[in-house]
């Protein structure tokens, strides 16, 4: 409940809730109220929801793609609890197993990292899982950023050279945090580790949305919310909030003022740049960091391994699709600026190299998210706000609020659920 009076402690039966950003934390919120039988309407500023998980037709290459590719791991339950609940759980696919390939493009190697699905690593203990040029004991600095004492950059806590960091921890953390990884938080890395490399390899089976992130994601929830009768708004962006002593009194939209009744509630699922132009005196992340996504229009060879970390080259990951290759970089921001043609080269010449496939460019679109998520470090992590607000009938919601994790689909869904739990009781 919202800690307030009488007035605001509401059955859920007769609550409604306005739920403002349609991406995976407002989607999360409004569709947790409606299975409890909240009144929802779900108001999105652009002309569809999924926010920077979005689906598109490019007419280029004449393809259905995603903005971006992101990853999901089996241990994500927030994710799957709501994949159940919108009826999409089928839609998550990937290997049986926690197998990652990867390549080193200036080495010339490769290898594959095969965890046993149990907590207890003794994968760790054969030479032929584990990473090329380890020991067993080189894991166990994994054990550092489990429970950090207090929140400082990795490199303060973790030795930030060698194969272990070179070819695990690097990259895992990279993605993970889309920060570089000697900066990152390790409260955010320990948090990652936790729920992820610590449980076992039955927890970080990597899980790509089939066919397409709306497809998985966003519009099952859509469908899910018209069953329960919530009202979707799109193209409505938010003006401004009116506030009154303890509470949320009214939204001033694109479409015109709306005013929120006593025992109606607000939830504000929006980037943080916006959100602070919107409530006075939030402080929230002021630094976010660039990710970079090429797409290729090129049919991959059957037994092509659905993704491979790349090591010493542009790319980063590339995923392997029916009808596409695509790939991601993070931390992108010295990427950002470039010519987008001599990027498409960049990442296909390191495409080609890891899977010896022709070094001819095949049709090709690039997407930048210049701030794709707030930069990961100690200091950024110290202003997330939580969800709950000073004003009764108010609450945030966003992989930027303080969810625990770094800015993932994982922490977006469980800051819906969070916000909800808020408003809703």
């Amino acid at each position: 409940m919202f800690g307030g009076g009488a007035c605001d402690r509401l059955k859920s039966t007769l609550l409604k809730v306005y739920v403002i950003g349609a991406g995976l934390a407002g989607l999360a919120a409004a569709t947790s109220l409606a299975a409890r039988g909240a009144e929802v309407v779900l108001i999105e500023a652009s002309a569809q929801a999924g926010g920077r998980c979005r689906s598109y037709h490019d007419p280029v290459l004449e393809m259905t793609l995603d903005n971006g590719n992101h990853l999901v791991l089996s241990g994500n339950d927030a994710v799957f609890a709501y994949l159940r609940r919108i009826g999409a759980e089928d839609r998550m696919a990937g290997p049986a197993d926690a197998r990652l390939d990867f390549h080193d493009l200036q080495a010339r190697a490769r290898w594959t990292i095969r965890p046993n699905a149990g907590a207890i690593p003794w994968w760790l203990t054969r030479r032929s899982r584990r990473v090329p040029g380890t020991q067993t004991t080189d894991y166990l600095a994994l054990a550092r950023l489990l429970l950090p004492r207090r929140d400082r950059p990795v490199s303060d806590v973790i030795r930030g050279h060698g194969p272990l960091w070179d070819r695990l921890i690097e990259p895992f953390l990279l993605a993970a945090l889309n920060t570089d990884a000697r900066d990152g938080s390790t409260k955010l890395a320990g948090s990652v580790i936790r729920q992820s490399l610590a449980r076992g390899g039955k927890a970080y089976r990597p899980r790509i949305a089939t066919p397409t992130l709306a497809a998985a994601l966003v519009d099952p929830a859509l469908a899910y919310l018209a069953t329960r009768g919530a009202s979707v708004r799109l193209q409505t962006p938010l003006r401004s909030i009116a506030f009154e002593k303890k509470r949320v009194t009214g939204l001033t939209t694109g479409d015109g003022e709306i005013a929120v009744a006593p025992g109606e509630a607000v939830i504000l699922a929006v980037p943080p740049w916006i959100a602070e132009t919107l409530i006075p005196g939030l402080i929230a992340p002021n630094r976010f960091n660039a990710i970079v996504n090429g797409h290729f229009k090129f049919t991959p060879p059957k037994g092509l391994a659905p993704i491979v970390g790349l090591i010493g080259g542009t790319a980063q990951w590339v995923f392997a699709f029916e009808d596409r290759i695509s790939v991601t970089v993070s931390a992108a921001d010295a990427l950002a600026d470039q010519d987008r043609d001599a990027l498409a080269h960049a990442l296909w010449r390191d495409v080609a190299e890891a899977h010896t496939l022709p070094a001819d460019l095949p049709p090709w679109r690039i997407v930048k998210e210049r701030r794709a998520t707030f930069a990961a470090t100690p200091e950024q992590n110290a202003r997330r706000p939580g969800a709950r607000t000073r004003w009764r009938n108010l609450a945030l919601a966003g992989d930027w609020t303080a969810t625990g994790l770094p800015a993932t689909i994982e922490g977006a869904v469980r800051s819906g659920e969070k916000a909800a739990r808020v408003v809703g009781g």
